[in-house]
């Protein structure tokens, strides 16, 4: 079984930056696709960004400019920088990785952003 570690979560003023990475607790394969969500309390997870195997990426019309989604696939980790954020970027961010038809779900940072 493979487990999903997120980390880099925390309170930020808007405007300001961070950096999320969320690494896989095992190296033997490379998942074909690998992705941030995000949901807000009362809302919805929604997806923020994905990247492929091969490094095409998208993202959501909330974040594209201001987001961006890289990987790692020797180390199987994906990282989200976030810049510009405001205060409705507010939520706990998850990371997902697909390989074929399993799908894997980390278990959550929160991100805080005041105004």
């Amino acid at each position: 079984q493979v487990q999903l570690v997120e980390s880099g979560g925390g309170l930020v003023q808007a405007g300001g930056s961070l950096t999320l990475s969320c690494a896989a607790s095992r190296n033997s394969f490379t998942f074909n696709a690998m992705d941030w969500y995000r949901q807000a309390p009362g809302k919805q997870r929604e997806m923020v960004a994905t990247i492929f195997s091969g490094g095409s990426t998208k993202y959501a019309d909330s974040v594209n400019g201001r987001f961006t989604i890289t990987r790692d696939n020797a180390k199987n980790t994906v990282y989200l920088q976030m810049n510009s954020l405001k205060p409705e970027d507010t939520a706990v961010y998850y990371c997902r990785g697909t390989y074929y038809l399993n799908t894997y779900w980390g278990q959550g940072t929160q991100v805080t952003v005041s105004s």
